[in-house]
């Protein structure tokens, strides 16, 4: 991992104390404080990685510097085109490069042509494809005109490096995150702060206690599906739907939190999936800086809805295809990202669209009837797809299908219980706040209920969480 437990602790309360006890209070130190310390905690990891970062960041500042002051159009897209070849190169280097020339071999290979791919063999960079899309989202809005260039450099680069989102996101706008670093933070926010603690104790619960506790289980039935009933197979994959659930809301919770601690907000990335009534409410509660930055910069520059249904429908399997792809440069990824826009399809052309404004209408204890259906089709979809994003090959994920459709399916092994009450809490707890920006605000209990709950929930994660032991899942995207 990037830091221990207990090493990220004493780095983060050093930060806060720093930063709000011993900065003065201007825009210009806490920018260049933050700048450090992100750097460092980046540094942490690998520190040869952070030459690509401070590159990256140059380039797109240089990049909006020029836009800003170019007048004519070749210019501008020049200067543009500068952005994308840098960004995207890296990223394609780093990430695919390997990839497509195995697949480009195996390609002639089946073809009767004998061809050893070329491979460089570089170490992924933690967290490069979401500094890449952060920084990109930058050059793009400077060059639609949707935002001004800034002239600070240390906001800018703090801007790219935020550590609390850096190395597994939200994937923030620029629109929305470099603007907080132009203006002055002088006073210190005790409401704003314990809606942050509130975030990362709730993170701390989804990741430490119900990700971590259902990664053993996951580890060890994806390791041997032809060893496995089908029952355990079929409890494999969903325990991974809420492992990776809990461990991707748990870092985007703990980075929302630790961020309002500094005096930030970043963006709601989850918003109750699991309760999604179709693939495409789905898309709008998962990972939503991911899908919204794919819609906003891909999806409507491509022509959106606004060429007929059958470009448009062309559209959304292009943004599907990439969003499997930017997950990782496997076969796998790219198959998961299909079967979600096949399943879009039939609400595509049906012209389905839902709310999303928190889903099932505020108030209601339990889904309506109606709603039933939905959300467990769309689970088992979406189940499905999760055991190709798992599984190390498309090989492996057939073989883990094939040996779950056995006669039993429908049985309850003793020793998977356990797992089954995490994910239990987990969704009583998530429709408890459902409708909240924040989580476990519990605004209607009494206060001695509410720090009740709150130690209850500290006691929970401190004795039976896992420290330590499992990374998080997005690191390696």
């Amino acid at each position: 991992m990037l830091f221990p437990s207990l090493t990220f602790l004493l780095f983060f309360v050093g930060v806060f104390g720093f930063y709000w006890a011993a900065l003065p209070a201007r825009r210009s130190w806490r920018n260049a404080f933050l700048l450090v310390a992100s750097y460092v905690f980046y540094a942490w990891w690998d520190w040869r990685f952070l030459g690509l970062i401070i590159f990256s960041s140059f380039v797109d500042y240089a990049v909006g510097l020029g836009l800003g002051v170019a007048r004519g159009g070749l210019a501008r897209r020049l200067l543009f085109a500068l952005s994308l070849v840098v960004n995207l190169g890296l990223l394609g280097a780093f990430k695919y490069f390997d990839f497509f020339s195995r697949s480009l071999a195996q390609g002639f290979s089946q073809m009767g042509i004998s061809a050893d791919p070329l491979l460089l063999n570089w170490v992924l960079p933690v967290g490069i494809s979401f500094y890449t899309f952060q920084t990109l989202s930058y050059s793009i809005d400077v060059f639609r005109g949707h935002m001004r260039p800034t002239r600070d450099p240390i906001a800018f680069f703090a801007f790219v490096a935020f550590f609390p989102q850096l190395v597994a996101g939200p994937i923030e706008r620029a629109q929305n995150l470099l603007p907080q670093f132009e203006r002055e933070r002088v006073a210190f926010e005790p409401a704003a702060a314990v809606d942050g603690l509130r975030m990362i104790l709730w993170g701390l619960f989804l990741k430490a206690l119900v990700a971590d506790n259902l990664a053993h289980h996951v580890d060890e039935i994806f390791a041997a599906p032809s060893t496995q009933q089908g029952s355990v197979l079929a409890l494999g994959a969903v325990y991974f739907g809420f492992q990776i659930y809990g461990d991707f809301a748990g870092y985007s919770l703990i980075a929302r939190g630790t961020s309002r601690l500094l005096g930030f907000d970043l963006m709601v990335n989850f918003q109750v999936p699991y309760f999604s009534r179709d693939i495409g409410e789905f898309w709008r509660r998962w990972h939503i800086s991911l899908s919204t930055w794919f819609r906003d910069y891909v999806y409507i520059p491509l022509g959106g809805n606004r060429e007929g249904k059958w470009l448009a429908l062309r559209n959304v399997m292009i943004v599907f295809l990439l969003s499997g792809l930017w997950h990782g440069a496997n076969w796998t990824f790219i198959f998961w990202g299909a079967l979600h826009g096949l399943a879009f399809v039939p609400l595509f052309f049906l012209g389905i669209h839902r709310r999303t404004d928190g889903g099932i209408a505020p108030g209601q204890m339990l889904p309506a009837l109606p709603d039933l259906p939905g959300i467990a089709m769309t689970f088992l979809v979406v189940t499905i797809g999760w055991i190709f994003f798992r599984a190390q090959n498309l090989t492996h994920a057939r073989e883990y299908i094939l040996a779950m459709l056995d006669p039993s399916l429908l049985s309850l092994p003793s020793s998977q219980r356990g797992g089954v009450a995490w994910i239990a809490l987990l969704l009583v707890l998530d429709w408890i706040h459902r409708n909240d920006d924040v989580p476990i605000r519990w605004p209607r209990f009494p206060r001695s209920l509410r720090w009740a709950g709150y130690l209850a929930l500290c006691a929970l994660v401190y004795y039976r969480g896992h420290f330590g032991e499992q990374e998080f899942i997005y690191f390696q995207f």
